[in-house]
């Protein structure tokens, strides 16, 4: 049963956003690590035909008790995997999935019918759309604390990697293959290397010289900009990547206050930032609607990064669901919530700058919530017109927001995300484009001090990032 459990709160675990399948795997406890990984990633790639099965056959209405992560997980195994033997059995599951076992089986043997195909591999084939992860390069930010991106890349060179320069089109992005790599058109402490390649062992990751993090997901740090000295508020900020990467703007000079209420969450966020080289950081395990805006401690706070709990519509992941559509009770709730805090934040008396993002690709999370604060805080702050160049703008729901950033796989090769600059009117206008993400006049990035040569060759590896 322990390989199902664990599997199940993998799913769980990338669902409610605590990290990717490959990070949560590795930082599991399971000992096992191949196996767990194989059956995550076989129960993720059927996941549209287990809902489908498991929704006709009833099983979870008729199951209570049984998680659907679990479910999922179980009826893989039962129908698609190797079965229930061995020290990896069921456990006391295995009854329950022996009563509905003839209803399961006819339901997938239906589906097969209806999709006119005779084996399993060809329920997938008769997807309509191409798997967008499969189009998605692997980002990978280098950490300025400890390096700089020179020497990663000269790094890698010595491992045998081909360095191609920095991007200049979505296209040089799409053509990585093997074992080519690129440093990205407008993120210059960004790399890029073919989808799927797996650096999770690689030593530098190990040591924290380098972040697996999506591209849009470093847009907001980026977008935030704080100067080195500032005091910065992130309002909902476990796993940590996005915070690691305000210290790096930071250069560990200033103040990061950060709040998350999980506090296994918050655990994983520290371990990360020890690894990354944070000190900055001030981990708080609290509801950031009950910190205080009149607080003596925050009236320095100019910039806050404000990242919600959302419904993760723009995550790859969402194919672990039947449908990727949260429902309208969902989306209502979450946009309550998410409208709340953001109305919080820009109560803040010296906030200069605040930064608004998601994982989804829902209006009502993205364009209403931001059109709603402005609305509630009129003549106090508008939307900065962010990265003139970004292909991929807001929905044009309300006067001005094109200024808003939208990335999904098919525009902009990276999940799907929504980012707002909202910026007190005091502040001159004038589009944003922060200098740390202008594009490079050159094809190499800037020399910088080579500070970790040495280090990198044999790096500590104080276990994997979530």
């Amino acid at each position: 049963m322990a390989v199902y459990a664990a599997a199940a709160a993998v799913l769980a675990g990338v669902e409610s956003r605590q990290g990717s399948i490959k990070g949560l795997v590795y930082g599991s406890r399971f000992q096992n690590v191949k196996q767990l990984y194989a059956l995550v990633c076989e129960t993720q790639r059927f996941a549209a035909v287990l809902d489908a099965v498991i929704a006709r056959a009833g099983l979870l209405r008729a199951e209570k008790k049984l998680r659907p992560h679990l479910a999922k997980v179980l009826v893989y195994e039962l129908l698609l995997g190797r079965g229930f033997r061995g020290s990896g059995g069921a456990g006391r599951w295995k009854p329950v999935l022996d009563r509905h076992q003839a209803r399961l089986k006819a339901e997938l043997a239906r589906l097969k019918v209806q999709r006119g195909v005779s084996r399993n591999e060809d329920l997938l084939e008769a997807r309509s759309e191409p798997d967008p992860a499969s189009q998605v390069p692997r980002f990978v930010r280098v950490n300025t604390l400890k390096t700089c991106c020179e020497d990663a890349i000269d790094y890698f060179k010595r491992q045998g990697f081909s360095y191609q320069g920095r991007a200049t089109s979505l296209e040089d992005l799409r053509a990585l293959t093997g074992k080519a790599f690129l440093l990205d058109a407008l993120l210059p402490e960004l790399l890029v290397f073919p989808a799927r390649t797996d650096l999770h062992e690689h030593p530098l990751y190990q040591a924290g010289h380098l972040l697996l993090q999506d591209k849009a997901s470093c847009l907001p740090a980026t977008l935030l900009a704080p100067p080195p000295g500032s005091h910065v508020i992130d309002a909902c900020a476990a796993p940590g990547n996005k915070t690691s990467h305000v210290a790096a703007l930071l250069k560990n000079q200033g103040k990061i206050f950060a709040f998350d209420l999980d506090a296994k969450r918050l655990a994983s966020m520290a371990t990360l930032l020890v690894r990354a080289g944070v000190s900055c950081c001030e981990l708080a395990q609290r509801d950031f609607l009950e910190v205080s805006p009149l607080d003596p401690k925050y009236h320095q706070v100019q910039y806050i990064l404000l990242d919600p709990s959302c419904s993760g519509s723009g995550m790859l992941s969402r194919r672990l669901e039947e449908s990727g559509a949260p429902s309208k009770e969902r989306l209502q709730a979450l946009a309550g919530f998410q409208l709340r805090a953001l109305c919080h934040a820009l109560s803040f008396p010296a906030l200069r700058r605040l930064v608004y993002s998601t994982c989804s690709v829902c209006p009502e999370e993205n364009e209403n919530v931001v059109r709603e604060a402005l609305q509630q805080c009129p003549g106090t702050f508008r939307l900065a017109p962010a990265l003139p160049t970004w292909p991929h703008r807001g929905l044009a729901t309300f006067p001005g927001a094109e200024h808003c950033l939208r990335a999904t796989p098919e525009t902009t090769l990276c999940s799907g995300f929504f980012v707002a600059v909202l910026e007190r009117l005091e502040v001159p206008s004038r589009p944003f484009f922060p200098s740390s993400a202008a594009p490079a006049e050159t094809s190499e990035p800037a020399p910088k001090k080579r500070r970790w040569r040495k280090a990198a060759a044999a790096p500590s590896s104080p276990g994997a990032a979530t």
